[in-house]
């Protein structure tokens, strides 16, 4: 009798509003990535712009380059890519109307700039040329931008004026990494290179020649809007948020995708159609009156996990402090007793089980740049060993570059990730509602909310929404708050606990989900 394996249980769950777009990616049930997109993003990682560059700095070798963002981009030297030369020169070919085969198998190629070259010496201020979002803006920092384009696939990422064939690192079997070369190399046009990704592993040529067309396609569209485009100007976009998300991390484990809104819901079926048809079913739109991430337990993780201090299984903790340059993560045992045969033991089990939870954190807060965890100090080489080893097999999953240095002589772990977007930054901590001491807070907002409620009692199906904690309040004992209502006002009224919700916070709606007073 064969063993049968538990798999991972992936769901995607989408919320959307008027103005940006959240999503939480649960495995069993635990949140594990939470990213935001704002509806009118004006630079996402992947857009391709028209620019023009505002002026080169030698001293920097680099140049500040206009692509309508409140600060200029940075372009480095090393961003510009070897072919520059014939990027420029396709770009000015196609813009004036004498180009008209995108294709680059008739383009005549320049030579390959030099690696170590001066900046002024191949660009100049007032110039136009295409280039890309590498990083979006941060804090005060404009984007980062390169001029080596790339367009991403589900499976392969399409490389212009280059002809290199390359595979992720993260597929190990040689064998596959020469039959995808193989493959690649006899479907990929002359003029452009590919990376072929991860998920291309054990796919068959078929797949991997419909996804080049459909990035060829892209790389096409681009083409035909530079004789009409003005720079600074974007003239491809990186598909929207909820579809690269599911390009980059589906895969079989997935069992849901739920969203609250009906467009994004057929989106999401229309994509899941033309890569995965068998997996169509998964969409689905959520229809329960309960919001969805309150629905799917989010908003109660995102207080738990987002806040300095994160609590672990045992009694152990993290402290998560941030700096301009660096974060520093310090782990903590607790007062957890210890059952462990030694206190070298006891210290193993609980930075392993510190590792595990650190590698999600730095997913889920999306944070970058350096990173030095404090573990609890360990005596054994071995044991140090298996701290790093477990580590890095935790943070193997994250698609995110990363390295991970070994433990300092102080016991000190670095961790470099590489920020391409502004940091996950959730507020948790509320204002204590109850700061004067004199009435508990409950009994003043009870008071507050009848008051609402005597104003708006004539219409039908009133639902009230409030924080979790007064939900409970309300709807406690055989004689509730609740019921109370019902009697005095013979109308039952319907309460939704809320975890996103501040204490204090509470919004009547009617049937039909208009906000009432």
């Amino acid at each position: 009798m064969g063993i049968k394996l538990n798999r991972v249980k992936t769901e995607l769950i989408i919320r959307t509003n008027s103005s940006d777009i959240d999503f939480a990616l649960l495995k069993d049930g635990k949140l594990v990535e939470l990213h935001n997109e704002t509806i009118d993003n004006k630079f996402a990682v992947g857009d391709i712009f028209l620019a023009k560059i505002k002026k080169t700095l030698s001293g920097l070798n680099a140049a500040f380059v206009d692509v309508k963002s409140e600060k200029d981009a940075f372009l480095h030297y090393h961003d510009l890519g070897p072919q520059l030369l014939s990027l420029k020169k396709f770009t000015k070919l196609v813009s004036t109307g004498r180009l008209k085969d995108f294709l680059l198998k008739n383009f005549s190629f320049e030579k390959d700039i030099d690696k170590n070259g001066n900046i002024d010496s191949v660009i100049k201020a007032g110039q136009e040329l295409l280039v890309q979002i590498v990083k979006e803006p941060i804090s005060s920092k404009g984007p980062r931008i390169s001029s080596e384009l790339s367009i991403a696939g589900r499976y392969m990422v399409l490389v212009p004026f280059s002809n290199r064939i390359s595979v992720s690192q993260k597929i190990t079997n040689n064998k596959e990494k020469d039959r995808l070369k193989r493959l690649a190399k006899s479907i990929v046009p002359k003029g452009f290179g590919v990376i072929l990704r991860t998920v291309a592993q054990n796919i068959k040529v078929a797949e991997l020649d419909k996804d080049l067309q459909n990035t060829l396609r892209h790389w096409d569209n681009m083409c035909k809007q530079l004789p009409r485009a003005q720079a600074p100007q974007k003239v491809l976009s990186e598909m929207n948020r909820a579809s690269s998300i599911l390009r980059d991390i589906f895969n079989d484990s997935f069992t849901s995708i739920v969203t609250n809104d009906e467009a994004l819901h057929l989106e999401v079926k229309e994509y899941l159609q033309r890569i995965a048809p068998e997996k169509e079913s998964i969409a689905k739109l959520h229809k329960s009156k309960s919001p969805i991430f309150d629905f799917y337990g989010i908003e109660k993780q995102i207080k738990v996990l987002f806040g300095k201090t994160v609590s672990m299984k045992k009694g152990a903790y993290l402290v998560i402090e941030h700096t301009e340059a660096l974060h520093v993560i310090d782990v903590n045992s607790g007062n957890r007793s210890n059952k462990a045969n030694s206190q070298a033991e006891t210290a193993l089990e609980v930075n392993l089980i510190a590792a595990t939870e650190i590698a999600r954190q730095l997913q889920l807060r999306d944070m970058g740049g350096i990173i030095v965890v404090d573990f609890i100090d360990m005596n054994t080489a071995e044991h140090r060993r298996k701290l790093y080893d477990h580590l890095r097999d935790e943070m193997k999953s994250s698609r995110t570059k990363h390295k991970v240095l070994p433990p300092s002589r102080f016991g000190l772990i670095q961790i470099t990730r590489q920020r391409v977007r502004p940091e996950r930054n959730i507020k948790t901590i509320e204002e204590n509602p109850n700061k004067n001491g004199d009435v508990e807070a409950p009994i003043i907002l009870i008071d507050r909310i009848e008051e609402d409620l005597e104003k708006i009692i004539d219409n039908n199906g009133i639902v009230l929404h409030v924080h979790s904690f007064v939900a409970s309040y309300l709807t406690k004992g055989l004689l509730s708050i609740q019921k109370n209502w019902f009697i005095k006002y013979k109308k039952w009224i319907k309460i939704i606990p809320r975890d996103a919700y501040p204490y204090l916070h509470y919004q009547f709606y009617d049937k039909n989900d208009n906000e009432l007073r």
